[in-house]
């Protein structure tokens, strides 16, 4: 049978004596008027129907914890957070909020959930001590229409907008989640904003970042600048106008286009160093060329090579830029280089933390070029190799263990060589046959079959 509870206007129910209040599948609750259901340190579990009139509040306090769950959409009209001290309402789901979210006490933890703001919905009272909180993620979304906006507040999200241009529809996402760049470096204060309109072009608009000291996240208030980001992984300074750390807001005029915003120091490794890594062959050599959009106390950049992706040996060094908020390109060439061979930039800043380019493979012709066979095996393997210098040839044979059961040296003359190896004595198996020749240049292997 279908349950249906009805509360009247002007009537306040209180619960505090059990766990949670939970609408199971198939029942619904209805909020008349203004009516108000206080939950005090109790968990409000949706499987059902919620239904709340224009007035309807809910109201959750107490002294301790409290959840929101359920299978089931919750769509509020008045949501209130009355939590002592530092207690939360924590959030296990999405929810709507369709007039205001109110803060009395206590905190709202996202918990890696969006809260989805109606229309005409905003915060009321958010302050120091009774605000909303993400570190696992999540957002607040309002969506609205900023044309010609003049110190306009949305929702109360505390991202303040000015700008002579009409920016049409508008998303405007707050979360609170410290942003870091793409090696997992640097941080920021625990607020961001992802600002979507419409026309997003030559938009000269000024943004007021407002901001909690709660959210500071360790960074000195006064050395807070803008950054900006277009695809939340690669950062670039913006630096700021004006800033109040009395009023907790920083602001920047000039913004042609929005993306995500964050603030951060100029000392923190927020942005991603590298802007480009490549490596190009020509003739003998191999160009390793890098740019950086930003760099902030950078001292050198040292070029590493590895054979298979697991030995890196340092081959040069370029001095970096230090500071500086402007791209800037990098090059060196290596003119030894080993076939095949990988490369990486390390670079070192001035405190000696050190950031890593991709890996790049060198796609470079071979110069010299060798063959094993026949495989499977049965008693002698031959190896051809053809050099354009003389050299010796280190030969090892590894079993499916790892360990050496063959070790040879052979002189090679430029042209073709013609080696071979012993196979005969070995047991039935798979081993793993390493070449190296032109003084450590060239490395090659081969997975063979012992008949």
């Amino acid at each position: 049978m279908k349950k249906i509870i009805y509360i009247f206007a002007a009537c306040i129910i209180s619960l505090s004596a059990a766990a949670q209040l939970s609408i199971q599948s198939g029942a619904t609750l209805y909020l008349s008027g203004n009516a108000q259901i206080v939950l005090q340190d109790i968990n409000l579990v949706n499987d059902g129907t919620i239904t709340v009139a224009a007035n309807g509040r809910f109201s959750f306090t107490g002294s301790a914890n409290s959840q929101i769950s359920g299978t089931q959409l919750l769509v509020f009209n008045e949501l209130e957070i009355a939590k002592t001290g530092t207690n939360k309402l924590i959030l296990q789901r999405a929810i709507n909020v369709n007039d205001k979210i109110v803060f009395t006490s206590g905190l709202i933890d996202l918990n890696n959930n969006n809260i989805n703001l109606g229309n005409a919905a905003f915060l009321e009272t958010e302050n120091e001590n009774s605000h909303v909180i993400g570190a696992n993620g999540g957002q607040l979304i309002f969506s609205t229409t900023l044309n010609g906006p003049a110190s306009a507040n949305p929702a109360n999200l505390g991202a303040i907008i000015t700008s002579s241009q009409n920016l049409g529809a508008v998303t405007i996402s707050r979360g609170h989640k410290s942003q870091i760049n793409g090696f997992g470096n640097g941080n920021s204060v625990l607020r961001y904003y992802d600002i979507n309109p419409t026309n997003n072009t030559g938009l000269s608009a000024t943004l007021r970042f407002q901001y909690f000291d709660a959210e500071l996240n360790g960074l000195t208030e006064n050395s807070l600048l803008f950054w900006k980001s277009s695809n939340n992984i690669s950062w670039t300074l913006q630096g700021f106008n004006s800033r109040d750390v009395t009023a907790n807001y920083v602001e920047i005029t000039g913004i042609n286009d929005f993306s995500r915003w964050t603030l951060s120091s100029i000392n923190n490794p927020l942005p991603v160093q590298f802007l480009l890594f490549n490596v190009r062959c020509t003739g003998n050599s191999v160009i390793i060329n890098w740019k950086t959009a930003q760099e902030q106390n950078t001292s050198r950049f040292i070029i590493e090579r590895s054979p298979e992706g697991i030995r890196w040996s340092a081959i040069g060094t370029v001095s970096a830029a230090g500071n500086s908020t402007i791209e800037r390109s990098y090059s060196y060439t290596d003119n030894s280089p080993l076939t095949g061979a990988m490369y990486r930039i390390a670079e070192y800043d001035m405190d000696g933390r050190i950031q890593y380019t991709s890996i790049i493979r060198s796609d470079c012709a071979p110069k010299d070029s060798w063959r094993a066979w026949p495989n499977p095996v049965q008693e002698m393997l031959w190896v051809n190799i053809t050099t354009t210098g003389a050299s010796s040839a280190t030969i090892k044979v590894f079993d499916n263990k790892g360990s050496l059961v063959r070790s040879q040296q052979n002189a090679l003359l430029p042209g073709n060589n013609q080696l071979n190896i012993d196979m005969k004595r070995l047991a039935a198996g798979t081993y793993h046959v390493t070449v190296d020749w032109g003084n450590g240049q060239t490395q090659k292997s081969v997975d063979v079959i012992k008949m």
